[in-house]
């Protein structure tokens, strides 16, 4: 099969601004006149995010389909039942052709926690359909989709606010 025309993109790494770059890639591509879906594999409906805002002002198709921060659930079983049926969203969107950008934040920890395969998503993401590209972030992205991307950048920390107690802030890390 040939390559697709678009392009794959992996944000990883223990750096912040994995989800913010991908963002401003959906930003750039609604601007451009592009169908932008957005699927976030952790955070929850519940959340008043940035991104959230931002999506809604632009009609730009959004999904938040986990419960939050894993360390907080109270059922796993539920947030990696949630996981996958992100997965189900995102791939259905991949394959669609309706949209030219497909953003698929924060899914490396769903493979890495085991809830969906990696095998899988290496051949949605490889098979998808020939327009659409696709950012995906999150940390210890699998050595698979590392391969498979056209670029690949790792955010590494030097040092991070919350390494002394400061919380996460709106506008800046939501």
């Amino acid at each position: 099969m040939a390559r697709p025309t678009s392009l794959v993109l992996v944000n990883t790494g223990d750096g912040k601004g994995k989800s913010s770059s991908a963002f401003g890639v959906m930003a750039r591509g609604w601007a451009r006149g592009w169908r932008v879906g957005v699927v976030q594999f952790l955070k929850s409906g519940e959340w008043k995010t940035g991104e959230r805002k931002l999506a809604a002002e632009l009609g730009i198709e959004f999904h938040e389909a986990g419960d939050g921060f894993t360390w907080d659930s109270t059922d796993l079983d539920e947030t990696a039942a949630k996981a996958r049926h992100a997965w189900a969203i995102a791939r259905e969107r991949l394959s669609s052709g309706e949209f030219d950008l497909v953003i698929l934040d924060e899914i490396t920890y769903t493979m890495s926690f085991g809830w969906v395969d990696v095998a899988d998503v290496v051949a949605a993401v490889r098979d998808r359909s020939p327009g659409t590209n696709v950012v995906l972030t999150g940390r210890n992205c699998p050595a698979e989709l590392i391969t498979l991307a056209d670029t690949v950048t790792e955010m590494r920390k030097v040092k991070h606010a919350y390494d002394r107690g400061i919380q996460a802030r709106r506008g800046i890390e939501y």
